[in-house]
């Protein structure tokens, strides 16, 4: 994860023309900035510039202020240039994905008249608003390049701190050796609703590309995560539940107990475990052969435009 600050945010109501900083802007999904010319269902809703390159060309003798590059974002901290198409950067409530790295050259932009180049087309991105909300100036924002985890436990006895939840540490800990980043963990009681709504809330506001769970997967009466799992779930995904207990049955006679789910909300994949530390991270394994596939399918990474605009256009 790589972080920076908001340092400036910039909108105008014509293409064209410079950009004027405000003090906050309102992204909305799959369109843009609320009053920005550039939004749009297409592939451009949001540009964003390093300013830490923008310092750079000033000393170099540019005259510019925030906005001159027609970007909507100056962010301190991250060198977007260096970043792969699809990553995501996350501001508050808004997520970004990067669809396009630099663009073409317009010759005839003052800048470049003054200075003989400009760094917008080679250092500017551009993005997609998965998720909206507003960002104001000063802000941070975290720059995901991997994709993001997120663990929840269920566990009547752990949550009453009868017993330690030991498998949330031992499934972060593989996790994070697979290359995901883990951005947040919870702990709930065996409560179907409170499970359920959990994990909307997570898929909802798309805190994470795979939710993981861990525990309520068996026969007990009080195991419901399977149960809440399909309440908010919007598909199923029965392979990876089969993929799973398939090869742990090769292990132990008791995955065939287990009765755990895989679905997708939104953007988001679900993935049952069980509630054994040993068992969870054995269920693990034998998902993740498949999951960067996975979820870049789901996701949209795997043959839509940004796939396109990876050189500059």
């Amino acid at each position: 994860m790589i972080e920076g600050t908001v340092k400036a945010v910039c909108t105008s109501e014509k293409k064209g023309t410079a950009k004027q900083p405000r003090q906050k802007a309102v992204f909305r999904p799959a369109w843009g900035i609320e009053g920005d010319a550039h939004a749009g269902a297409w592939h451009r809703q949001v540009s964003l510039l390093s300013f830490d390159k923008v310092q750079a060309f000033r000393q170099e003798g540019a005259e510019v202020v925030d906005g001159d590059f027609g970007e909507n974002l100056l962010v301190s901290g991250i060198d977007f240039r260096s970043l792969a198409v699809g990553s995501l950067c996350c501001s508050g409530e808004v997520v970004l994905r990067i669809s396009q790295i630099g663009k073409e050259c317009h010759h005839g932009c003052l800048i470049f008249q003054r200075m003989g180049h400009c760094i917008m087309p080679r250092e500017g991105v551009f993005a997609t608003v998965l998720h909206g909300g507003t960002i104001e100036v000063g802000m941070p924002m975290q720059v995901y390049e991997e994709y993001r985890a997120y663990i929840l436990c269920s566990s009547d006895r752990s949550f009453a701190n009868l017993r330690e939840d030991a498998g949330t540490p031992l499934l972060k800990k593989r996790l994070e050796a697979a290359g995901f980043s883990v951005v947040g963990t919870a702990l709930l009681p065996d409560d179907r609703s409170r499970l359920a709504q959990a994990m909307a809330e997570v898929c909802d506001s798309y805190q994470a590309d795979i939710l993981v769970t861990t525990g309520g997967t068996g026969l007990s009466l009080r195991d419901v995560t399977p149960e809440a799992t399909l309440d908010i779930a919007h598909r199923q995904v029965p392979g990876l539940a089969e993929l799973m207990r398939s090869r742990c049955l090769a292990i132990t006679e008791r995955a065939a107990l287990s009765r755990g789910v895989c679905a997708t909300r939104n953007q988001t994949l679900i993935v049952n475990l069980p509630g054994s530390p040993k068992a969870a991270v054995e269920n693990l394994e034998a998902l993740l052969p498949v999951l960067d596939h996975g979820l870049s399918m789901l996701e949209g990474r795997s043959g839509d435009c940004a796939e396109t605009f990876q050189t500059t256009k």
